[in-house]
């Protein structure tokens, strides 16, 4: 009840103080949700907000198409967006889209028993795009309705070409989770939202809710477009019905980053995945590490997920150097076990009295690290840093080990202080409010693992050396310095290895008492 008035404060604080629209870059300009400086009419729920419209950017932006649509997101449900595809394919525009296999079936098509059967997060999805559906409120989707507000029906019925990332024969990706559209060749939009109205606008069973905070890019460039539809083009192949050809995930080739310069602002552009068996440097979350080495005065981060220890080390040696450290991470994930938030705060905790390898609490922990309020149902679904207030990183990667080793994904880093400026801007706007340093509850349970956990220590729990273990070569000692490893599971190992040879951490998954957990904390641990 507290969050959702605090919500409402900051929509009256909004109203009463409007700063001034910020001047854009010439070739990038930028764009929030949640910006205090425009307002708009929402669609869905028709209240008058603040914020910039992102759906509207994008279907503006599609309406403009005279040759080609490229469109690879995670998740598609906002039916002006399907429209727009729609009409653009029908006048003989090319479209052609790509989603996330988990989200590329009109939710208007599960039967009564798959719904039932639905986790409590895809629930509330489902029941969201019901809601949405559901025109004249009775509850029940009429074919009139579906036809009109089920986006993927819309794509469908139009004929628009649609894949996702078992198009290469697999289960899919680790998550296909780009947000990125092309345009003509020439203009590209790249968000850190999903098109769904949680993504954008903001959620029909929290009336609070704005939608979870989230940044939208506009650039034009011809030589950064080639890029991206670089990128899409490997993922597509051949496309619906064509050959097995399409490339996700880690069955894409190592690329280095590219760089453009475009008048006084130069980006690079990288794409996950890489293989954990290639050098860290060369990965998503090496440039990250690498473009943060370069602050003289200032880190300002704003992360949904931050749980890769390599960058946490790298803000380490920065701060060291004297660098100020601030950073938001979304309440849902700031204080799990893995949150590398915990570690700039100087606390540990840990898993059934396991500490995450390399874990390293800073020895002089910073107190500019906590989380933003936001009203009820939202998100902070960013994943941007800013350096020196001059260069921002940005994009779909969210910071963690299953986005650099698994996920299809986009990092832009940046350089253009009138582009840093808007994101200064947003991080003051969700730090004004913040709640920083350990909560209390998080301090209970600290003390809590201490009493019940006497066996183990930071001190002495197991810490690699920082190297990736081999999983056809490693001792059964090596094998157990690995998190979520005991002596019964490092010798369960060894017997499936003498028996045939691991070829990829999937392998590792036939082994008995190996689950996707386990499997997510040994991404970017292990060779083979």
């Amino acid at each position: 009840m507290a969050l959702n008035l605090l919500g409402c404060q900051q929509l009256d604080a909004q109203k009463l103080e409007r700063p001034d629209p910020l001047p854009q870059d010439t070739f990038v300009e930028a764009y929030f949700n949640h910006t205090q400086s425009t307002d708009y009419q929402e669609p869905y729920r028709g209240l008058k907000r603040s914020g910039d419209d992102l759906e509207k950017l994008i279907v503006d932006a599609i309406a403009s198409a005279q040759s080609t649509v490229d469109v690879a997101v995670q998740e598609l449900r906002l039916p002006k967006i399907a429209q727009a595809l729609a009409e653009r394919h029908q006048a003989g525009v090319k479209v052609r889209v790509i989603l996330e296999n988990n989200y590329s079936r009109p939710w208007s098509e599960l039967t009564k028993a798959e719904i039932t059967k639905l986790p409590s997060r895809e629930r509330g999805k489902y029941d969201e795009a019901v809601k949405l559906i559901d025109r004249n409120n009775d509850t029940q989707l009429s074919p009139t309705e579906i036809n009109q507000g089920d986006a993927l029906v819309i794509l469908r019925n139009a004929g628009v070409p649609i894949i996702d990332d078992t198009a290469d024969g697999s289960k899919g990706s680790g998550l296909m989770h780009h947000k990125f559209l092309v345009i003509d060749g020439r203009r590209l939009l790249v968000t850190s939202a999903n098109f769904t109205t949680s993504g954008i606008h903001g959620d029909f069973a929290a009336p609070n809710s704005r939608g979870n905070a989230n940044n939208l890019l506009k650039i034009e460039s011809s030589e950064l477009v080639t890029a991206f539809t670089q990128e899409f083009n490997l993922m597509w192949g051949d496309g619906p019905s064509g050959k097995p050809d399409s490339r996700f995930g880690l069955k894409k080739s190592l690329r280095p980053p590219q760089q453009v310069k475009l008048g006084n602002t130069t980006i690079s552009v990288q794409f996950s995945p890489i293989s954990p068996t290639q050098p860290w440097s060369q990965s998503s979350n090496g440039l990250i590490s690498k473009t943060l080495t370069t602050a003289n005065q200032s880190i300002d981060l704003a992360l949904f997920v931050f749980s890769e220890q390599r960058l946490a080390d790298t803000l380490a040696i920065t701060h060291q150097r004297g660098v100020q450290i601030r950073t938001l991470i979304d309440p849902s994930f700031a204080y799990r076990y893995y949150s590398e938030g915990l570690d700039l705060m100087g606390v540990a905790l840990s898993n059934k009295c396991q500490y995450e390898a390399d874990n390293r609490p800073w020895q002089q922990p910073i107190t500019t690290v906590g989380v933003p309020q936001l009203p009820q149902g939202d998100l902070l679904h960013h994943k941007f840093g800013i350096i020196d207030a001059q260069t921002v990183i940005t994009g779909s990667h969210n910071w963690s080990a299953a986005a650099n080793h698994q996920n299809d994904e986009t990092v832009l880093v940046i350089n253009s202080s009138t582009v840093a400026a808007h994101f200064k801007r947003e991080f003051e706007r969700l730090y004004s409010n913040s709640v920083l340093g350990v909560p209390v509850a998080v301090q209970e349970k600290i003390k809590e693992q201490q009493q019940q956990c006497t066996e183990i220590t930071q001190a002495d729990s197991n810490v690699s050396t920082g190297e990736l273990v081999n999983l056809n070569t490693a001792s059964q000692k090596e094998l157990e310095t690995l998190p979520g490893i005991g002596p019964k599971l490092a010798q369960r190992i060894i017997t499936a290895r003498q028996q045939k040879q691991f070829t990829s951490l999937e392998d590792l998954d036939n082994v008995s008492g190996v689950g996707p957990n386990l499997l997510q904390k040994l991404d970017g641990r292990v060779s083979w």
